[in-house]
């Protein structure tokens, strides 16, 4: 079993930064993929970004590149969110996963969820 503790959200002004954290206990860390999902009102859960479990590799929405960066500790067992450049449609509340194998984008796939922590953007 793996759980998954997220923080970092809060309120920030539109062009402001925030950074997540996800914290994973429960099983050896390293050996998988790690996502980050949104789900903001009236809209479904969405992805948004992940890292791959052995290191080579992240993917990102085309809604956030250039903008988010994912980064992982596996000595701290923690993944990161880098959101940068906010605006209201960042508004959500964001959700990591952990995935054992499979389509790094795919919601689906992923076996573990953490509760979320929300984030708006809003002046």
């Amino acid at each position: 079993q793996v759980q998954l503790v997220e923080s970092g959200g809060g309120l920030v002004q539109p062009g402001g930064s925030l950074r997540l954290s996800c914290k994973a206990s429960g099983r050896p860390f390293s050996r998988y993929t790690m996502g980050w999902f949104r789900h903001a009102p009236g809209k479904e859960r969405e992805f948004v970004a992940a890292f791959s479990w052995s290191g080579a590799n992240t993917y990102y929405a085309d809604s956030v590149k250039g903008r988010f960066s994912i980064s992982r500790d596996n000595a701290e067992n923690t993944v990161y969110l880098q959101m940068n450049s906010l605006n209201a449609g960042d508004t959500a509340l964001y959700y990591c996963a952990v995935q054992i194998s499979g389509a790094p984008m795919a919601e689906g796939e992923y076996d573990y969820w953490g509760q979320g922590t929300q984030v708006t953007v809003s002046s």
